[in-house]
């Protein structure tokens, strides 16, 4: 659990700047709709912190596939479990979806579906390699 925690921190550390760049994309397509012309303040520094727990959790939890010893479609469940609710809770609190059962739904439609087809893509490939690996060491 020790190698969990120290990995689940290094990994999240490592990425969770992507978090502010993430908002910017976000503010930029706003601004690009013309649905605002201005952001209060407070309200993007509590997108940029919340953009940045979200980043955090997201990379950290990938530590789940190196240090525990789990197999692939448990610890791709762990992952997408944790990442559905670290994103639908975030994007809630800051109003980037509307609370409602529909809404949500919805989310977690486009959630599941990308992220099951990303995780039989890695595996895919990675069965492909193995295959590749096998037949050269034979």
């Amino acid at each position: 659990m020790k190698a969990f925690v120290k990995e689940f921190i290094k990994r999240g550390a490592m990425f969770c700047g992507g978090g502010p760049f993430i908002v910017a994309i976000i503010y930029m397509f706003i601004l690009g709709s013309g649905e605002a012309d201005s952001v209060a303040l407070s309200r993007i520094i509590t997108e940029i912190l919340s953009s940045l727990v979200l980043a955090f959790i997201a990379a950290g939890v990938t530590a789940v596939y190196t240090v525990e010893r789990l197999q692939y479609p448990t610890a791709a469940l762990i992952h997408g479990s944790v990442i559905f609710i670290d994103y639908l809770g975030i994007y809630l609190l800051n109003g980037w979806i509307p609370f409602k059962w529909q809404s949500i739904a919805l989310f977690a439609a486009i959630f599941v579906t990308a992220f099951l087809l990303i995780v039989i893509i890695i595996y895919k490939a990675t069965q492909s390699q193995i295959k590749k690996l096998n037949s050269q060491i034979q």
